[in-house]
């Protein structure tokens, strides 16, 4: 009952702490992708109805990455903390072993294991189409609306768009258009009227009426008279995700079918991703009281800069190893999974040299 006591109080704290460094290292990482993709939706007139369901979406890819460093770091926190106050000395003291002091951290560590299993197979490809349809429905349905009267409009990339009236939304008239998407050959377009709708990806199609275009090269320029014209208008922003992050593990293997292993190296990498990560969380659990106990007295400043250095040590060999297989120089298995080998190895030996004390 007396270790029961100790252990709920422990998990409670354990617990309380992933939380708050689970949001805090989701809100850092997802900074950077909210600023790239401000950039795209504040010009075409978002929402915060479409900036939360944003937000919402891209917070299942992250925890792939959130899941082990927040166990690792509320980890180093609580036991950092019980150490410096000198109760995991009082608890050993009084015979309890390592193994049962450690105990709530492993139930942390196989629940974010699974949690993360879980995101890599499903939650986070699913978020990730979702994302790109909400994004794509966002500049559909509102670009149009951004485009204003007597005003030019400088939304799509490296295009400039005036447009004298405008009788509906998605309705124009007196079009005048300066396109230098190809530096080599800038183009004026002049039209009556035109039409904007959606097209393929992210971007709109723009249908023009009974105008000209003015073609400028070198010293020649060429005009084209024309009665319709499609133009198709990019976004001036990037692709908010990777297209290997929307594939689920099985469309991964389909698609490695198609192609050569040299080229199937990328898509081999990310599969080891989805399963290497989750993986992490079970060393993990057994590598963080140890390390716990080699902060000393200096308590949850210790914990945590330890907790910070291990994880980036890991991330960077991940890095490293993956790069290694892209460029043939390792294959893509051993570049993918060396790093937990020998975190793995790390963590079984630290864990055991503790156990034995």
């Amino acid at each position: 009952m007396r270790i029961y006591t100790i252990h709920k109080s422990i998990l409670r704290e354990l617990a309380f702490t992933f939380f708050l460094s689970l949001v805090s290292l989701n809100f850092i990482l997802m900074m950077e992708k909210i600023l790239k993709l401000s950039r795209l939706l504040s010009v075409v007139g978002a929402s915060v109805s479409d900036m939360v369901r944003i937000i919402l979406y891209l917070q299942p890819p992250m925890l792939i990455l959130t899941l082990p460093m927040s166990l690792l770091v509320s980890t180093l926190l609580t036991y950092g903390r019980l150490n410096a106050d000198n109760e995991l000395v009082i608890l050993r003291a009084s015979g309890v072993p390592f193994k049962t002091i450690a105990a709530p951290v492993f139930i942390i560590g196989i629940s974010c294991f699974f949690t993360g299993m879980l995101v890599s197979f499903y939650l986070g490809p699913m978020s990730m189409l979702k994302l790109r349809d909400t994004i794509s429905g966002v500049i559909t349905l509102r670009a149009p609306a951004a485009i204003e009267e007597g005003v030019f409009t400088t939304l799509f990339k490296n295009i400039v768009l005036f447009v004298k009236e405008k009788p509906d939304a998605d309705r124009m008239r007196d079009i005048f258009i300066y396109d230098e998407r190809n530096k080599k050959e800038p183009r004026i377009l002049i039209a009556k009227e035109g039409r904007i709708s959606a097209a393929d990806g992210f971007g709109l199609s723009f249908f023009l009426k009974d105008g000209y275009v003015h073609i400028a090269k070198g010293n020649a320029s060429t005009e084209i008279f024309f009665s319709g014209y499609n133009l198709s208008l990019n976004i001036a922003a990037e692709q908010p995700t990777r297209k290997n992050s929307e594939l689920t593990p099985f469309e991964l293997f389909r698609e490695i079918k198609k192609i050569s292993p040299r080229e199937a190296v990328p898509l081999f990498l990310e599969l080891h991703r989805r399963l290497s990560l989750p993986s992490v969380c079970l060393l993990l659990m057994m590598l963080g009281p140890p390390l716990s106990m080699l902060a000393g007295k200096s308590g949850r400043l210790g914990g945590l800069t330890i907790g910070l250095f291990i994880f980036a040590a890991f991330y960077i060999l991940l890095i490293y190893g993956e790069n290694l297989a892209r460029t043939g120089k390792i294959p893509h298995y051993i570049g993918a999974w060396a790093p937990t080998v020998i975190l793995g190895v790390f963590a079984l030996w630290i864990f055991r040299k503790e156990s034995l004390k």
